[in-house]
């Protein structure tokens, strides 16, 4: 049994800087999460992608944030169960929760603060008939590694920001980047959708809209796929383009899996959450905080996930120590006590200046 003071489901950035601010609180943390490495969908999805709303960073790379992050979080030491899914919750009579995980792990803590993001989530997959067969061989769903794409030509389908930005990164990159959207009208972000009509303008990218994807073909790997464009209301014309990769980026299909049974107030596949004061949900003692929750006003960001870690770290620590009132002390003034008896003082001018 591994016993903690919260115990966290999803090591993505939000899960992670609860961790640091539980610490600031000497709380202890353990994280669950099903993939291998901590970062979430920074890590597993967008690795090389630019993020440009973390605050005091004009611009840093998803996967940047993630090793920031964990050099953040390293005086505290959490714990980490990676690799494995957290599956059934009970609660004990002394008010602590055990989850088990889908290996037999068991975690004790008497709080639990669910930072899953968008959950388990699985690709949108385009309707074609040999798809399949070309999975890892020239057909791919996510951008781990732009490198990969290097010299080679690269065929991207979808409308929102993720083809849009990764079009214009790729256009840098690849030796051809063609992107294929079954609409005129883009999903994405204004700004995104100019600087690929400029792209297009200077003959560095490939727009076809409205247009599909119809057919892929090749020997061992992916060589081709047919484009059908359309002419007017009633004409269509198909042609032939040569490739090495085709990626699908129509989004992704989130279920938050297991974590559904367990008894929480469920919306539009999320968990619904008390905003007014701490993300707690319908269960005393567990939190929902990040892209998981749902509440009035909600945003999907990672800088609110952050927010909402804050406040659930404080609760929590009133639940853990009733009888203790936590008096919050500015990193400025108090600086970072880690776990490992590591210190990051203030200098001493600003406490003075400040006391």
């Amino acid at each position: 049994m591994i016993k903690t003071d919260i115990l966290i489901i999803g090591a993505g950035p939000t899960g992670l800087f609860a961790v640091f601010e539980a610490g600031l609180l000497q709380l202890k943390c353990h994280i669950i999460d099903s993939l291998p490495q901590p970062g979430g969908q920074c890590s597993e999805l967008y690795p090389k992608k630019p993020i440009y709303d973390i605050p005091g960073f004009p611009e840093i790379l998803a996967g940047e944030l993630v090793d920031n992050l964990m050099e953040q979080i390293k005086p505290f030491q959490p714990g980490f169960t990676l690799g494995e899914q957290a599956t059934t919750l009970e609660q004990k009579e002394d008010g602590t929760f055990v989850v088990t995980t889908n290996f037999g792990t068991r975690h004790q803590a008497p709080v639990v603060a669910i930072a899953g993001g968008l959950g388990s989530f699985e690709p949108r997959k385009p309707l074609l008939a040999n798809l399949v067969g070309f999975e890892d061989k020239g057909v791919e769903y996510m951008i781990k590694d732009p490198e990969k794409y290097r010299g080679k030509r690269v065929l991207l389908a979808g409308g929102g920001d993720s083809a849009l930005d990764w079009t214009i990164f790729l256009a840098e990159i690849a030796k051809e980047v063609t992107l294929v959207h079954r609409r005129n009208e883009f999903r994405g972000a204004l700004d995104s959708v100019e600087k690929v009509q400029a792209l297009k303008d200077k003959g560095k990218v490939r727009l076809i809209t409205p247009a599909e994807i119809v057919e892929i073909g090749g020997k061992d790997h992916l060589e081709w796929a047919v484009v059908r464009r359309n002419k007017d209301k009633d004409s269509t014309e198909d042609f032939i383009l040569n490739l090495d990769h085709f990626i699908p980026l129509f989004g992704l299909s989130p279920k938050l899996g297991p974590i559904a049974n367990w008894g929480l107030e469920i919306e539009r596949n999320a968990i619904k959450v008390d905003n007014t004061l701490d993300y707690q949900t319908c269960i005393p003692g567990i939190y929902a905080i990040g892209d998981v929750n749902m509440y009035p006003g909600k945003l999907k960001l990672i800088l609110c996930g952050f927010h909402e870690a804050t406040l659930m770290c404080h609760s929590a620590y009133q639940r853990i120590h009733p009888n203790k009132k936590y008096v919050l002390k500015y990193t400025t003034v108090g600086g970072v006590q880690g776990f490992d008896g590591s210190s990051k003082e203030a200098p001493k001018a600003v406490v003075k200046a400040i006391v």
